[in-house]
């Protein structure tokens, strides 16, 4: 099991992809519209810093968010936020500011400011728009996100299956008269950025395929209109692993995560692993409180949130399941079992305190670390199916994620 703290922080800051020690023709030809002006434009990046160490059983805490948010936010003040990268901001004065070469130094400068607590820096996680980003890893190794939006109609059934057996399985998406979704792709790539654009593809190969898929999946109805989806199962889970080998052809991907709404996606990783995941929330009250440390210990280490009369969150939760593809149903595990299954497990925190109410944290703080960690047993009992990912936002800023595997430690 892999425990890790995510923070998140915003920035404002300018910047353009373009090399000094290129011709004005050559950057161009290499970055397009992104070059920009020689003052450069603008964005409002988002940083995620994520943490991994052994959880502090008396604090109930991974580290302590207020030691990330000082230390953080004094680096981002002194070298990101309000600059303007390509002269502010060594080395972008010589390497492209890309996502990918961004979140990499991010990672390095920030590291070093958490020598000596048992906590480690495992992960940053740049978003520079809605739909481009990029994560560094604690090994060096760097992925690329790109995202792609595309509403399309389908009718959710196999087949393979009567109308009777697909009325059972999928209800009334199952309809011959379909329906539609609004949805959400995020395409994974990995590799290493190339040492002069500072890219693992380059922008324009890479949007040029993600247009190509665009054009083949707007506005249509996916089991008529999409030759390689008729007369296969319609599932959000297996339309998952479609785009993946539609992309794969083109583009070094890693995974590629499809979201039908809100409240529920299908990913599909590279080895041909299936995942689908969940998403909901619970309001619930409670006091970070140790029992085993003294009241001034209490107050100096959780501050306002140890305020004894308590506060609140509307906590949201996102499960994640692994399966293989039943290739005649096209799903591994019933959506509908799933969302009922997390909203079980939940019930008894649901509109309560959970340290007065529950008998959860009687004997430990209720730290989002702690909740996670509470949690995964009852799920998987509740399930009775193995969790991939488990992951709880406290507010937008702080996320807690337990997973079953180390390998894969963001996303």
């Amino acid at each position: 099991m892999y425990l890790v703290i995510s923070k998140r922080f915003e920035m404002s800051l300018s910047f353009r992809y373009y090399r000094e020690d290129w011709s004005v023709a050559e950057n161009r030809e290499a970055f397009g519209r992104q070059m920009g002006s020689e003052h450069g434009y603008g964005g409002n990046p988002t940083a995620y810093f994520v943490f991994d160490g052994p959880v502090d059983e008396k604090t109930g805490m991974l580290i302590n968010v207020s030691i990330i948010k000082e230390r953080v936010n004094r680096l981002l003040a002194e070298r990101y936020d309000h600059k303007y990268l390509n002269r502010d901001t060594a080395p972008f004065d010589k390497i492209v500011p890309t996502p990918e070469n961004i979140a990499r130094q991010l990672f390095l400068d920030t590291a070093p400011l958490f020598d000596g607590e048992s906590a480690r820096l495992a992960v940053c996680h740049v978003a520079t728009s809605p739909f481009d980003a990029a994560t560094c890893y604690a090994g060096g190794r760097v992925e690329r996100d790109y995202r792609l939006e595309f509403s399309a109609a389908r009718r959710t059934c196999s087949p393979h299956l009567s109308d009777e057996e697909n009325e059972i399985i999928f209800g009334v998406a199952s309809s011959k008269t379909g329906h539609g979704h609004f949805y959400r792709l995020r395409v994974t790539l990995q590799g290493e950025p190339d040492v002069n654009t500072g890219m693992i593809v380059k922008e324009n190969d890479c949007r040029r395929v993600m247009e190509i898929l665009h054009t083949r999946l707007d506005h249509k109805n996916l089991n008529l209109e999409v030759p390689e989806l008729r007369d296969q199962p319609m599932t959000t889970e297996y339309l998952a692993r479609f785009l993946f080998h539609q992309l794969r052809i083109s583009l070094p991907l890693a995974r590629v995560r499809l979201w039908e709404n809100p409240y529920f996606y299908a990913e599909y990783l590279k080895g041909g692993r299936s995942l689908m995941g969940v998403k909901t929330g619970f309001r619930a009250a409670h006091r970070l409180h140790s029992p085993v440390l003294d009241d001034e210990s209490n107050c100096e280490l959780y501050g306002k949130c140890n305020n004894p009369a308590g506060h609140g969150h509307l906590y949201e939760v996102e499960a994640a399941i692994e399966g293989t593809l039943d290739e005649r149903r096209g799903i591994f595990y019933g959506l509908d079992d799933f969302r009922d299954g997390l909203e079980e497990a939940l019930e008894p925190w649901h509109m309560k305190h959970l340290d007065l109410d529950s008998d959860d944290f009687k004997n430990k703080p209720s730290t989002g670390e702690n909740i996670v960690r509470t949690l995964w047993p009852r799920l998987e009992q509740t399930l009775q199916h193995p969790l991939y990912r488990l992951r709880l936002w406290e507010t937008p800023n702080n996320r807690f994620t337990l997973r079953r595997e180390v390998e894969e430690k963001v996303s």
